[in-house]
């Protein structure tokens, strides 16, 4: 999944901070998250300006899930590395289960990026 992201945006690509948010969470999640979206847009306040990002991954089958709950408890505590940029917060805003034949967890989150001065 990383390195189709990485191809998908390579080259004459705009590249932001999203492409390191999606790399790091992605890292965080292991080969079993699946991204299902990204969203992003701008944010600013009367001091600080940057943007929202929200995600959605999900996980499917138990060692899977195991994987999405270790993304949960890494997250909060997690030191974000992305040039020109501080992640002021970074919250799980959502995690739904579904336990039919294959169980599947779907997380999503929120960030938010500041600009550094």
């Amino acid at each position: 999944m990383l390195n189709a992201l990485r191809a998908r945006t390579s080259g004459s690509a705009r590249r932001g901070p999203w492409l390191k948010l999606l790399c790091e969470v992605l890292a965080l999640a292991g080969p079993q998250g699946e991204l299902l979206r990204h969203g992003e847009r701008p944010w600013s306040s009367a001091t600080f300006s940057g943007s929202r990002h929200s995600l959605a991954l999900s996980f499917t089958g138990e060692r899977a899930i195991d994987a999405g709950e270790a993304l949960i408890a890494a997250l909060p505590d997690h030191e974000f590395a992305i040039p020109g940029h501080l992640v002021a917060d970074a919250t799980i805003t959502c995690v739904d289960h579904d336990n039919g034949p294959e169980p599947r967890m779907t997380v999503e989150a929120e960030f938010l990026l500041l600009e550094e001065c």
